[in-house]
């Protein structure tokens, strides 16, 4: 059985890790965190918007102007999607998930203790 979870775009994600660094921000401060060439205002609004209809940015209003911030946290929606991962492509086991992780990323065995160490 395939599990669906509200993802993200690469574009959406990019602009939540912008919201996600800065926790609450007006327009003009997420298109600071873009280099040249900025994308267009009409670009990111239209990006606000998808995402908040996937509950994932809300806003206040402050005059004309909207202030941003993420309803999820950056932990949240990882550890959704590496459960998802788990559970779709290794067979809903950790264990299977670890050893292949251990084996891909080509970690020295120091850090694998580390990590083992602090989780």
């Amino acid at each position: 059985m395939l599990i669906l979870i509200m993802k993200l775009t690469p574009t959406e994600e990019e602009l939540m890790n912008h919201l996600w660094r800065l926790k609450r921000a007006f327009m003009k401060d997420l298109l600071e965190c873009y280099s040249d060439p900025k994308p267009a205002t009409t670009t990111v609004s239209t990006l606000l918007t998808r995402m908040q209809e996937k509950n994932f940015v809300g806003y206040e209003s402050t005059g004309k102007s909207r202030e941003y911030f993420p309803l999820v946290s950056k932990e949240s929606y990882f550890s959704k999607h590496l459960n998802g991962l788990i559970k779709n492509f290794f067979n809903d086991s950790p264990a299977q998930f670890a050893s292949f992780f251990a084996k891909k990323t080509e970690l020295t065995q120091e850090e694998l203790l580390q990590l083992k160490k602090n989780y």
